[in-house]
């Protein structure tokens, strides 16, 4: 028996000869058995895609050629982009339509893979994504949001920053008020030495600033026992006489040391005495 005479369907065994028939690894069947045993089924009609149709597939799922359509308007996607939500397939411009983001400023849609601003829940055209006051694009440029505007930092400096009293540029993070004017934190230094008083404790004369350790060099009294600067900033207690001033530890007799806080004294010419060193001089 020639093997011509036993080419059969590998299912149903009726014979292939001179008919139309399918290999599958490297098997044979008629194309009825194959269909029915091999078929796809379509997502679009439900009905099986034939092996003289063509099946079209995307994640395990198929289509007829006919079937592989836009789920909203119905135009064919054959060799043309989509997208997919959930089990519909939509063409991009439905699928802008319904579901991307909407321009805040002309409402129309941002369509998928264009350049877009979002904040705050917003969205924008790149070039929709105008400063408040200039008009111009601020595209991915740093902006400042006010009231209910959007400003370039160049534009929101102009017209609402305020200016440092000392180097008169615009204070935008960081700026501290003395005497009712604005300053940058770097720029509010001692009038003495320039140092930083931003986070110091300073004072100040005739409304200029100083540190502690200037104003002290500069303007506080002396001790007339030790020399060393009397600063009440510092919390030192002093006595004052006849406009000489000492330190409290420092007022005491010349001549036997004894202190004289809360004691009477005497005086010979510059120096101060108890009453006992004063009676015998």
């Amino acid at each position: 028996m020639s093997s011509s005479e036993h080419f059969n369907c590998h299912y149903c065994k009726d014979s292939l000869l001179g008919k139309k028939y399918i290999m599958k690894e490297d098997t044979q069947y008629c194309t009825k058995c194959y269909e029915n045993l091999f078929a796809n089924c379509c997502e679009g009609c439900s009905l099986l895609i034939g092996s003289n149709c063509k099946d079209l597939s995307y994640k395990d799922r198929h289509w007829h050629e006919e079937c592989f359509k836009c789920a909203t308007c119905s135009r064919s996607l054959l060799e043309k982009a989509f997208a997919v939500k959930g089990d519909l397939l939509l063409c991009t411009e439905c699928h802008a339509n319904d579901y991307s983001s909407k321009c805040t400023t002309c409402t129309k849609t941002i369509m998928p893979g264009s350049r877009k601003i979002e904040y705050k829940g917003n969205s924008w055209h790149e070039t929709c994504f105008l400063c408040h006051r200039c008009q111009q694009p601020i595209g991915t440029k740093s902006f400042i949001p006010k009231d209910a505007g959007y400003f370039c930092v160049p534009c929101f400096e102009k017209q609402f920053a305020y200016q440092c009293c000392a180097c008169k540029k615009a204070i935008t993070t960081g700026g501290l008020t003395y005497q009712d004017k604005p300053w940058h934190r770097e720029c509010f230094l001692c009038i003495g030495c320039r140092k930083q008083l931003s986070g110091q404790r300073f004072t100040s004369r005739e409304n200029y600033p100083y540190c502690l350790e200037c104003f002290s060099n500069l303007y506080a009294k002396k001790c007339v026992g030790c020399t060393k600067t009397i600063t009440s900033l510092a919390g030192a207690k002093y006595i004052s006489f006849e406009e000489r001033q000492w330190h409290t530890e420092c007022f005491s007799c010349m001549q036997c040391s004894m202190s004289l806080v809360g004691r009477g004294f005497l005086t010979q010419r510059d120096n101060i005495l108890c009453t006992d060193c004063g009676r015998e001089k």
